[in-house]
């Protein structure tokens, strides 16, 4: 019965199980292994007999290493000289712009134009030439840096479209010669050279150089629709239809059979036209992506052609013109 009446929730300090010898010797030796225990040994292991003090270790100071001391020196040195050099080049581009406009300035008081105008130097005729340049043309001068490399190439594609239109005659000339049927063709040659040699150039590259100058978005929607039109007159041209005075693929093809020589220099011409067409289509989807990145739209299109209007001399003479009518008008009636 003494067995029952043992109370198993009352503390017994005769039963400790953390007494036993065999125990009490394990959990010693644990507590000195752990305590001995070093992860950042040299060894790799983790055993190891010496220890940094935490109190030694944090009183030493944080030093950088000359090297690091010394990149630093360089980085800055460098960014340093790279600034200096840097305003140099500014510097002697803003002496360049200050020499190029008081040698305008020169060149204009000279010749007594007006300060601040500039003389025409397009196109480049001889001082003894009865007729005078009509236009002025700097790319460096006018058309940003962005912009000037397709602004000169849209230059050589007008000139080359000149030399393609004269080569053109040349060819109608010959078919002209070997058969003599084809006469309208050789006259409507020289035609089309006088007509679209001035009016490419009025209708499609001075409208493309001075959006690219001025940022004008009204010679931008200028510059499409006309160019649109010249990429058609390209087409057209290397098709080569007969009696439509363009020496094409149909022409020089039609012309094998009766004169090879004849042929071969017409086809020269058509491939003419066809680069023309190609370089054509390439430099117009260049010049839509700059349009996209100015900002242009159609309402700044119509805001520039309205102020145009209202600034420019005939129409302000018109309408004062008319405006003095119609009072006159009302004046005598009454």
């Amino acid at each position: 019965m003494s067995g029952i009446d043992n109370n198993p929730f009352v503390n017994s300090v005769d039963i400790n199980p953390f007494q036993d010898d065999s125990i009490a010797q394990a959990t010693t030796r644990a507590l000195e292994t752990t305590a001995e225990y070093n992860p950042f040994s040299a060894d790799g292991m983790g055993n190891t007999n010496t220890t940094i003090p935490v109190s030694a270790a944090l009183s030493q100071p944080a030093v950088l290493q000359a090297s690091v001391e010394t990149d630093l020196k360089e980085t800055a040195a460098a960014a340093q000289v790279n600034l200096i050099r840097q305003q140099e080049e500014l510097e002697k581009k803003a002496a360049e712009l200050d020499r190029k406009e008081q040698d305008l300035q020169n060149m204009a008081m000279g010749r007594g134009l007006p300060l601040g105008a500039r003389e025409n130097n397009w196109p480049p005729l001889p001082r003894f030439f009865p007729l005078k340049p009509c236009f002025y043309q700097d790319f460096e001068e006018d058309i940003p840096e962005d912009y000037r490399m397709i602004c000169k190439r849209m230059y050589y594609l007008w000139m080359f479209h000149c030399v393609t239109l004269f080569l053109n005659v040349l060819a109608c000339l010959s078919y002209f010669v070997a058969d003599t049927q084809s006469g309208v063709d050789f006259g409507l040659s020289i035609l089309w050279f006088f007509l679209f040699t001035p009016a490419s150039f009025i209708c499609w590259y001075r409208p493309i150089y001075k959006a690219f100058r001025s940022d004008s978005s009204f010679s931008f929607f200028f510059f499409f629709l006309v160019f649109f039109f010249q990429v058609g007159v390209y087409i057209i041209q290397a098709v080569g239809i007969p009696r439509w005075g363009n020496s094409g693929w149909i022409s020089s093809i039609s012309m094998i059979n009766t004169n090879l020589a004849v042929a071969v220099v017409m086809m020269v011409v058509a491939g003419f036209f066809t680069i023309s067409a190609v370089f054509a289509v390439i430099l117009l989807k260049m010049v839509h992506s700059k349009y996209r990145r100015t900002g242009a739209s159609f309402s700044k299109a119509q805001l520039e052609f309205s102020q145009e209007v209202l600034s420019s001399r005939t129409f302000q003479s018109a309408s004062a013109s008319a405006a003095t009518s119609a009072a006159r008008n009302a004046f005598q009636r009454n």
